[in-house]
């Protein structure tokens, strides 16, 4: 019979101590409510390890009793996989693991645990004269268990990679409460399947990540950084063309924002000033590192290029830490202003970079075809082709109208257009539960059924995050 939740939060005690349970729903608040506030269920209890072990010990538990475990980091996930689905999961929050256990700079690694706070982890890698380059929005709250759960990706994807590719091994405790050791700072290592690669995205069904080796690099010197004007998509992607011919690996984002996203900022106060150079209907922020013993102004002059080709309108540099503090600022709050204008619909999906104007235009034009006055909002990296394309409410819409009416029939006219340009409907933000029945709909039945088989062998119970990405 399943344990009803008294026992559940008794046992949980009995493991962890009463310090280390959170049972009642009032105290609950902050390990369930999420970003988008899109998903309300409650969980049956929150446990708190505060060692490898103790999580160990949880997971034996669990499977013993049939209970579900939701592993947790900083609660920022974007599509539901941190939060319950069913209500009768418990939540097993990893924000006590919260060490960095070494650096080695020789090395080029960092190993944290999974409850580091990313931004923790960036100045703990500056302090030794380092960088751990993944960048992200919610880098104050974000945890490095969640960031390698969901293989977030952030804004230096183009230089750097994804959460992936900047993970070199991972500790994870196992369904049935075995710790998978798999730390090491092995460049090569050729001893049969990368089992990393397999927990790193799983969004903790395959296992509860507890520990990472990460890739750090030499701390640049400086940064050159300089938000452009452009016409459209099709200028930004000959001028991204152009800038990594001139720049190479240097250059480490290229974002392209349009002008509602100034417009509305401005229109609600989150910039102190305009950081552009003046009106235009797109602008691109491009930023590169500069390392010791280079010289300054390479962007600068790739960025002259653009001018004499008729790539860009206009420019503004940064010529202080306060300049770029704000120029980014301008990018990340990207989605947040769209709360403040009422409903949004939204989307994470990635195409070949090549095929971006095309996504855009035809996407927008889908959608307000469908909606007469929604407006338009796509942004992002066009440098890795992932672009947030999200749509407003019309002005003076009933939001909750809105959504109910249109928030399915915009996602089909979207996704459409994406698979029909070889995209993703999940480039960073992953499946979660939000996604479950789209992922059914548009991935290969064969890598369907093969995640399935992994998901059987590794968590036979199906006790880790239930209902999450498979179903």
């Amino acid at each position: 019979m399943p344990l009803l939740p008294a026992d559940i939060i008794a046992q949980l005690t009995s493991l962890l101590g009463a310090n280390a349970v959170i049972g009642e729903g009032a105290q609950m608040g902050t390990y369930l409510n999420e970003p988008r506030r899109r998903f309300h269920t409650p969980a049956a209890a929150i446990a708190l390890p505060g060692s490898v072990a103790q999580v160990q010990a949880i997971a034996r538990w669990a499977n013993e009793s049939g209970v579900g475990l939701i592993p947790q980091g900083g609660n920022t996930g974007l599509v539901g996989a941190q939060v319950p689905l069913r209500g009768d999961e418990v939540i097993v929050s990893l924000a006590r693991l919260d060490a960095i256990r070494s650096i080695d700079i020789a090395a080029g690694t960092m190993t944290a645990e999974a409850g580091v706070i990313l931004e923790n982890a960036h100045r703990a890698a500056e302090a030794q004269g380092a960088m751990f380059p993944l960048w992200l929005a919610s880098q104050g709250s974000a945890r490095v268990g969640g960031v390698l759960s969901s293989n977030a990706g952030g804004v230096n994807v183009l230089a750097y990679g994804n959460a992936r590719e900047l993970t070199i091994g991972v500790e994870a405790v196992l369904a049935d409460g075995r710790l998978y050791q798999g730390l090491n700072s092995l460049k090569k290592d050729n001893t049969g399947y990368d089992l990393k690669d397999l927990l790193v995205g799983a969004e903790g069904t395959l296992g509860i990540i507890t520990a990472a080796t990460l890739k750090i690099f030499p701390r640049p010197e400086d940064y050159e950084t300089t938000l452009v004007n452009i016409a459209g998509p099709e200028a930004a992607l000959e001028l991204f063309q152009l800038l990594r011919e001139r720049l190479g690996g240097r250059l480490n984002a290229f974002e392209i924002i349009p002008d509602i996203g100034l417009e509305l900022q401005l229109r609600h106060g989150m910039l102190d000033r305009d950081p552009t150079a003046g009106s235009s209907p797109w602008y691109a922020l491009i930023e590169i590192t500069r390392m010791a013993g280079t010289a300054p102004g390479a962007l600068q002059a790739a960025v002259e290029t653009g001018f004499e080709r008729e790539l860009i309108a206009n420019a503004v540099f940064a010529e202080s830490l306060a300049d770029r503090t704000r120029m980014w600022s301008f990018r990340e709050q990207m989605s947040e202003v769209q709360s403040k204008e009422g409903a949004s619909i939204k989307h994470d999906v990635s195409v070949p970079i090549a095929a971006i104007p095309q996504l855009i235009a035809e996407g927008s034009a889908a959608v307000e075809r469908l909606v007469p006055g929604i407006r338009p909002v796509p942004f992002g990296h066009m440098g890795d082709g992932n672009i947030h394309f999200n749509f407003s409410q019309p002005v003076g819409a009933d939001g909750k109208t809105f959504m109910a009416e249109w928030d399915e029939k915009v996602h089909e006219a979207i996704y459409e257009v994406v698979l029909r340009l070889g995209g993703s409907v999940s480039a960073e933000h992953g499946i979660g539960q939000l996604k479950v029945a789209l992922l059914r709909q548009v991935k290969d039945p064969v890598a369907l059924e093969m995640m399935g088989s992994i998901k059987r062998a590794l968590d036979p119970r199906g006790i880790l995050n239930p209902g999450k990405m498979l179903g």
